[in-house]
C-alpha cells in the first residue's frame, strides 16, 4: 500500500502503535492545500440504495495541472468506501474529474481492488453494482429518509441479541426485564444452519416460557436486515452461500412463525446500541458502537430515527498507515474491525510482544488481557489505552458523515478497567484536536447492569404492536 502524503503525526501518540496515521488529520491537511490551490474541482459523490433513495456527498479535489493525481485517487477511494459502508447502496454516482472516475469504475469493476464491496453491496440489495460518471452539477441533493424505530414497551414481549460469542434473550412485561438469559455458543464456526436456528429458537422459548402469553419479539444482530431478512450477517460466514439462501434468509420469520405467527421485529444489532442510548439518555443524535467480535454501529438522528444507513463501520477505514493489518473477509487494510473490536487488542498485544496462549478463542484471549489488567498489568493496560485514542481520532472523522451529540461505547472490549481507559483517551484526543467539538460530544461508557438490560428492553420494544406484520 502506498503511503498518503498528506498524513500527518496525530498529537497523541500511542507508543503501542505510534504509526497509527488519523484519517481526520490527513483528510483535512489534504482539503486545505486544496483549497489554497489554483482553481479547485467540486466533486460530487451519489450512493443510491433501496427506493432511489440517494446520499449525497460534497467535497473538492486538485486541478489536474497540479499533477496530484496519486493524492486525489487515494482521497476519493478512501471517502467512497467509508460512504459506501455508512450509506449503503449498489450504486455510485461520481461527479467530478473523469481520470478519477475512471479509476474509481475500474476498483469496483469484477476483479478490482474493491471486488469484495462489490459483491456484498450486490447481495444484500439484490441489484447489480454499477459506477456512473458524470459532472458535479448534474448529482441533485441527497433524498434522505429517516424512520421510528422501537420505542414500543406494552404487553409481553421477548429480546433478543445474536453476539458472536453469546446469545442473549430477555422476558420484558411492559418494559421491565422480568428474566434474562446468556448461553454461550459458536455461531461462526458452524456450517449447518440449524446450529443457528435451534440455538435461537430455544432461547425465544426459555423466555416465552417465564410470561403467561408473548406479544411480540424483537431481534438485535449483527448484520444486515431488510423486511426482517436476512441479506448477510457474520453470524453465518461458514453457512455455504445455498444453505443461507434455503435456510437463513428467512429465519427469523420462519422462527416466528412456528412459535404461532408472533409479531417480530429484526434489526442490525448497532442500531438497536444506539436506541438503547438515546431511551437511557433521553436524547438524540447518538451514534451507539459495540466493540465485540466485531465493530458494530448505528445511529439515530435528531428527530429519533434510524436512517436505513448500513452503518457497518468495520469495513470503514479507521487509519492511512499503509502498513496496518489487513482485514481478512474484505482484503483491505486499516478498516475499523482491526481497531474496534477483541481483534484489536489481540492485534496489540501480538505487536508488542504480550504472550497469549494460541490455542486460546479470540474471546478467550481478550478474557486473559482483561483478567491480567485486574491484577495490575500496566503493559497491557495500555492497549486500551491505545483503543481509546482510536476511538478519540476517528470520533472526529465520523463527524463528516454523522451529526453527534452522544457516543454511546458498549462490547466485550469495553468490560471492566480497559473500558473505562478507552473512554479517558477517546476524551483526551478530541480534547487535544477539537475543544469545541470535545464540549459538544459526550463520550458515555454505560455500566454493565444498564449495557445488559438497556438492550434488552430496546430490542424487545422493535415491534409495533399495531402494525400488519
Amino acid at each position: 500500500m502506498k503511503s498518503f502524503k498528506y498524513s500527518v503525526e496525530p498529537k497523541i501518540i500511542s507508543e503501542m502503535d505510534p504509526n497509527f496515521r488519523p484519517i481526520y488529520l490527513a483528510n483535512a491537511n489534504y482539503l486545505k492545500a486544496v483549497m489554497k490551490s489554483k482553481n479547485p474541482e467540486p466533486v460530487a459523490i451519489a450512493i443510491e440504495r433501496n427506493q432511489g433513495i440517494q446520499s449525497v456527498y460534497k467535497t473538492f479535489v486538485f486541478n489536474d495541472s497540479e499533477n496530484e493525481y496519486e493524492s486525489n485517487i487515494f482521497y476519493i477511494e478512501r471517502l467512497i468506501k467509508s460512504l459506501l459502508w455508512i450509506k449503503g447502496g449498489w450504486k455510485i454516482i461520481f461527479g467530478g474529474p473523469k481520470s478519477i472516475g475512471n479509476y474509481i469504475k475500474e476498483s469496483y469493476a469484477v476483479g478490482g481492488l474493491r471486488e469484495f464491496d462489490r459483491e456484498f453491496m450486490t447481495r444484500i440489495y439484490e441489484k447489480k453494482f454499477t459506477v456512473e460518471l458524470t459532472t458535479p452539477d448534474m448529482i441533485k441533493d441527497s433524498n434522505e429518509k429517516s424512520a421510528p424505530l422501537g420505542r414500543h414497551l406494552e404487553g409481553y414481549r421477548i429480546g433478543f441479541d445474536a453476539g458472536g460469542s453469546d446469545r442473549k434473550v430477555s422476558a420484558v412485561v411492559d418494559g421491565v426485564p422480568i428474566y434474562s438469559e446468556e448461553v454461550v455458543w459458536h455461531p461462526k464456526l458452524q456450517t449447518d444452519p440449524t446450529y443457528h436456528y435451534q440455538g435461537i429458537l430455544d432461547s425465544i422459548k426459555t423466555a416465552a416460557s417465564k410470561m403467561p402469553r408473548v406479544d411480540a419479539i424483537g431481534v438485535s444482530s449483527a448484520g444486515v436486515y431488510i423486511d426482517n431478512r436476512v441479506m448477510a450477517a457474520s453470524l453465518f460466514i461458514k453457512v455455504p452461500k445455498h444453505e443461507f439462501d434455503l435456510h437463513v434468509k428467512d429465519m427469523f420469520i420462519n422462527i416466528a412463525k412456528e412459535l404461532g405467527d408472533i409479531p417480530i421485529e429484526v434489526a442490525n444489532d448497532g442500531d438497536v446500541t444506539a436506541l438503547a442510548g438515546a431511551m437511557s439518555l433521553e436524547s438524540n443524535q447518538v451514534l451507539g458502537i459495540a466493540m465485540g467480535t466485531s465493530q458494530a454501529a448505528g445511529y439515530v438522528d435528531a428527530k429519533g430515527n434510524i436512517t436505513g444507513w448500513l452503518n457497518e463501520l468495520a469495513f470503514v477505514p479507521a487509519d492511512y498507515n499503509p502498513d496496518a493489518m489487513i482485514d481478512e473477509w474484505s482484503l483491505d487494510y486499516g478498516c475499523g474491525v482491526k481497531y474496534f473490536s477483541q481483534d484489536a487488542a489481540i492485534k496489540l498485544a501480538e505487536q508488542n510482544q504480550i504472550k497469549i496462549n494460541p490455542d486460546l478463542s479470540p474471546a478467550e484471549k481478550l478474557e486473559y488481557l482483561q483478567n491480567e489488567i485486574s491484577k495490575g498489568n500496566e503493559k497491557i493496560l495500555k492497549i486500551f489505552d491505545t483503543i481509546g485514542i482510536y476511538l478519540g481520532y476517528n470520533i472526529l472523522g465520523y463527524q463528516a458523515f454523522y451529526d453527534i451529540k452522544h457516543v454511546l461505547v458498549l462490547g466485550r472490549v469495553t468490560s471492566g478497567l480497559g473500558g473505562s481507559r478507552i473512554i479517558h483517551y477517546a476524551k483526551l484526543v478530541l480534547e487535544a484536536e477539537s475543544p469545541d467539538l470535545a464540549k459538544r460530544i459526550k463520550i458515555t461508557l454505560p455500566d454493565e447492569k444498564s449495557r445488559r438490560v438497556g438492550q434488552s428492553v430496546a430490542a424487545a420494544s422493535l415491534p409495533d404492536l399495531n402494525k400488519r406484520y
